[in-house]
């Protein structure tokens, strides 16, 4: 069904959970294995794959602004060079199962990574390569949702993914709320319109300009990126 798509991944998701057990932190290598399989699973299927990694298990930069009253520019600074330090994690679980994946960084760092060029980003696809955005936009005030959303309308992607702890958006948090309503299927203004917190404003609205529909799944589901892009599975679908 798809050519080319993104996944958005955040970095709660790659996190290990804290011996105390009252957060998450650092990066789980069980978690990312799952994550390199279930990616190796669509590359199988001649799926060219994009993907942006969040940064949250390792430092938010809204938190660290509001926390430690640090000035924004220099915390959503810090938040992406956490992401570099996740994608750099994932690129190498890619590379484990046998699959060549490139990562390129928004904020130039030529020894970790390719700085951001857009026609080589779309050369390594066009190669078989898989293309790893990190460092969000390389702006601060702009989440990496939104640097998902940009990167997929640049590659011209046919999909964007975004991996969350839940199966799919639904019209309450479902993990504090047991009467919490499950949305298979919304329109980009329902999205906005009821503020559902699926991605920021920014994000939706530059998928809407693109026409690039959004689907939402568990990124735990066993080979749930798969299933989404084969139309099977437990997912929502924003367009």
């Amino acid at each position: 069904m798809y050519q080319r798509v993104l996944l958005k991944i955040s970095g709660e998701a790659l996190a290990s959970v804290d011996p105390s057990g009252d957060k998450n932190r650092g990066i789980d290598q069980k978690m990312l294995e799952k994550i390199a399989k279930d990616i190796k699973d669509v590359y199988a299927q001649k799926v060219e794959i994009c993907l942006v990694v969040g940064g949250g298990n390792i430092y938010r930069g809204v938190h660290g602004m509001a926390q430690h009253g640090m000035d924004r520019t220099t915390s959503d600074h810090m938040g992406m060079l956490a992401t570099v330090i996740n994608g750099l994690a994932l690129q190498h679980a890619l590379e484990v199962e046998g699959l060549a994946c490139r990562m390129m960084t928004a904020v130039p760092m030529p020894t970790i990574g390719e700085s951001y060029v857009r026609r080589h980003a779309i050369r390594h696809l066009e190669k078989g390569r898989i293309v790893l955005f990190a460092g969000g936009t390389g702006n601060p005030y702009f989440t990496t949702d939104t640097a998902a959303a940009l990167r997929a309308s640049e590659m011209g992607c046919d999909l964007l993914l975004k991996g969350t702890k839940v199966k799919g958006v639904y019209t309450k948090d479902p993990i504090h709320h047991n009467d919490a309503a499950f949305l298979p299927r919304l329109t980009y203004s329902e999205v906005l319109a009821k503020d559902l917190k699926v991605m920021d404003t920014a994000a939706i609205t530059l998928t809407r300009e693109n026409n690039i529909p959004i689907a939402v799944f568990s990124i735990y589901e066993n080979n749930g990126f798969a299933k989404v892009i084969s139309g099977q599975g437990h997912f929502s679908l924003i367009q």
